[in-house]
């Protein structure tokens, strides 16, 4: 029988290149996104042609009701949940100095981002133990895509960067509470990834790439996201549980 994983955000950028890494591994996949269904069809298909049974969960991470949704469906659709990949997240709509950002912006940041995951993580994880429970050979793990930001400072979205801060410390308070059922918690921390939400930025970010920002001197790819969390998702690490895997090209290395 194949492990089940539902990627929050995985209709598009990184959360698409991790659906598709976990589709080759042999995992059947549920799909979070806000769109409607009619809209990422052809992305659903793509999965489908590597063998996966492939479901959609459209909703909207901010929502409770939604929240629910999304596992029921999979319950319903699979019986199972084996693993968690919160993916899904959203940048200010407007990058203002913190001196000027709005409670909105704020709200609306963490509301998806740190909010929504922690308590979609709630449900799966005890769903997980559940499982856990009654069957010993059961096995699941939780993958947090963070970012960067959780410790680089971006004074222009400082919403953005707080919420992937939080999301480090869940990592590790959902490792800590669910260790005793031998569930690992990881947490994915990307650098800079070619995406949707980083084209906006694609010049200043070529320049700076171009003059060393990265080691490994090229744009991120969601692919390198995904290879990433299907290792994790496998059970390659299990004895790391709470910890961070950077796919950054070593930004974040200190230099002189």
């Amino acid at each position: 029988m194949k492990k089940v994983a539902l990627i929050t955000g995985g209709s598009r950028g990184i959360g698409l290149g991790i659906a598709r890494e976990l589709a080759t591994n042999g995992f059947d996949i549920a799909v979070n996104g806000v769109r409607e269904e009619s809209a990422v069809g052809g992305v659903l298909e793509e999965l489908q042609k590597t063998g996966a049974q492939v479901i959609y969960c459209q909703g909207n991470l901010a929502s409770s009701s939604d929240r629910k949704a999304m596992i029921e469906k999979v319950s319903n659709t699979f019986g199972r949940l084996n693993v968690l990949v919160n993916n899904a997240g959203i940048a200010p709509r407007e990058r203002r100095d913190i001196l000027e950002a709005t409670e909105e912006s704020f709200d609306e940041v963490l509301s998806t981002n740190l909010k929504g995951s922690y308590f979609l993580t709630q449900l799966a994880a005890n769903w997980m133990i559940a499982q856990k429970k009654s069957n010993a050979d059961f096995e699941g793990c939780i993958i947090n895509v963070s970012s960067i930001s959780a410790t680089v400072a971006s004074v222009n979205r400082g919403e953005y960067c707080i919420s992937k801060a939080g999301i480090s410390m869940a990592t590790q308070l959902f490792a800590v509470r669910l260790g005793e059922f031998n569930i690992p918690v990881y947490e994915v921390r990307p650098g800079v990834i070619a995406t949707d939400m980083t084209s906006g930025v694609k010049e200043k970010y070529d320049k700076m790439i171009r003059e060393g920002l990265c080691v490994t001197s090229r744009w991120g790819l969601p692919e390198d996201v995904g290879k990433a969390v299907a290792s994790l998702a496998v059970g390659n690490f299990p004895y790391s549980t709470g910890q961070v895997i950077m796919v950054d090209g070593g930004l974040t290395v200190p230099r002189l």
